[in-house]
């Protein structure tokens, strides 16, 4: 194999897919992406670590020798990095796959694996799909993975659940301690003539991260494709291949607090403000006890946060609109942390029941709206005395 590429264009082609490279892999071609020529000087770079594959296609200057192999990722990338900017890239694999990369007066020299030895993809095309705005996509998966488990002997809580209507989605997170649910308007079409409306399927929490640094920020139109097995999400130049969590998802809506008693309206901004001072006294590891809380009290149109380890206390107190009775409960204050930045609207209105009860959070009436909605969960912990 001999390839000429811009610096430019190898960088762009390298970096989506690294997040795909297995971290631990005991065999050389398992810490290896996979370059391999097409036609019309087209070139596929791949990363596959079984769970989740990355492909992204760019355009080479010149391939004087067809060929495919693996190289060590981040050896390669490193090398590319370092190389001299406004030159090309010459890649050669001679036939014992000793590897040389040259630019200009540098030059490198690596030992390649045969291609034939990658992981075999499943099939890229699946048997239904449907368009959707990439960036709708991307701020609903931000809205939910800090609610995905990382362990659980539940598997479906350890990804988030979607669910795609006509001109809906929906998605939920659930990890035994929160639940994030949030929806929003937008157009979704389907690519084959098979019927992709009210879909249902898992993505695993591992595959939401490199998905969210995949899709874009704008409207730009993303293809998701579906099988039994895998997702694959088609962007300009990308694939991202994800496989699925074959199980049903939990009934969240039966676990979802209906009685709520106590309620108190707070400005967004200022709970997040206070509830991330609270926890630099909070997230402090206290010897024996594991973390510190943060008490929520409200009483009249008072809400104050309060927290103390081995090292201080934090008092913060804001105005909020209260009905109900006073009530003093406690939480991991990361988990607050996470939903009340997560949400979208001014304010926010926080429902209670007793100190042992999950609280819910969602935009007041007045600020809800049609084309987006969110709703967080939040279980409190036992406060000590």
């Amino acid at each position: 194999m001999k390839v000429i590429f811009s610096k430019e264009s190898l960088i762009a082609g390298i970096s989506p897919v690294l997040g795909a490279v297995p971290t631990n892999g005991t065999l050389a071609y398992t810490n290896g992406i996979l370059i391999e020529t097409a036609e019309s000087n087209d070139v596929y770079i791949t990363a596959y670590d079984t769970g989740k594959g990355i492909r992204s296609r760019i355009q080479a200057e010149f391939i004087e020798r067809p060929g495919s192999y693996i190289f060590n990722a981040q050896k390669l990338f490193q090398i590319v990095k370092l190389m001299p900017d406004g030159l090309n890239i010459e890649i050669t694999v001679d036939d014992n796959r000793n590897v040389e990369i040259k630019s200009g007066k540098s030059s490198f020299s690596l030992f390649a694996i045969p291609g034939s030895e990658f992981p075999r993809l499943p099939d890229l095309e699946g048997k239904k799909g449907f368009h959707i705005s990439g960036g709708i996509l991307k701020k609903m998966i931000g809205k939910v993975i800090h609610s995905v488990a990382d362990q659980d002997a539940r598997p479906m809580l350890c990804g988030a659940f979607f669910r795609i209507y006509s001109d809906r989605l929906h998605v939920v997170s659930c990890d035994s301690y929160t639940l994030s649910e949030c929806s929003a308007a937008c157009e979704i079409s389907d690519v084959t003539d098979i019927s992709t409306m009210n879909a249902k399927f898992i993505i695993p929490g591992h595959a939401l991260g490199e998905l969210v640094r995949l899709l874009p920020d704008d409207d730009t139109v993303i293809t998701v494709m579906l099988s039994a097995k895998h997702a694959v999400v088609k962007l300009d130049g990308i694939i991202f291949l994800t496989r699925l969590i074959d199980s049903e998802y939990i009934d969240y809506e039966r676990i979802i607090p209906k009685a709520q008693t106590i309620y108190a309206t707070v400005n967004r901004q200022r709970l997040l403000s206070g509830l991330e001072r609270a926890n630099l006294v909070a997230d402090e590891k206290i010897q024996g006890s594991g973390r510190s809380y943060v008490k929520i009290v409200v009483s009249e149109n008072r809400f104050a946060l309060t927290s103390s380890s081995a090292n201080g206390k934090v008092y913060d107190e804001m105005s909020c609109v209260h009905m109900g009775d006073d009530i003093e409960i406690g939480f991991n204050c990361r988990y607050l942390i996470n939903s009340v930045r997560a949400a979208t609207s001014e304010n926010l209105i926080i429902s209670f029941k007793n100190p042992t009860q999950s609280i819910t959070l969602e935009a007041p009436e007045q600020e809800k709206r049609d084309d987006e909605s969110f709703f967080y969960m939040i279980l409190p912990v036992r406060m000590n005395g």
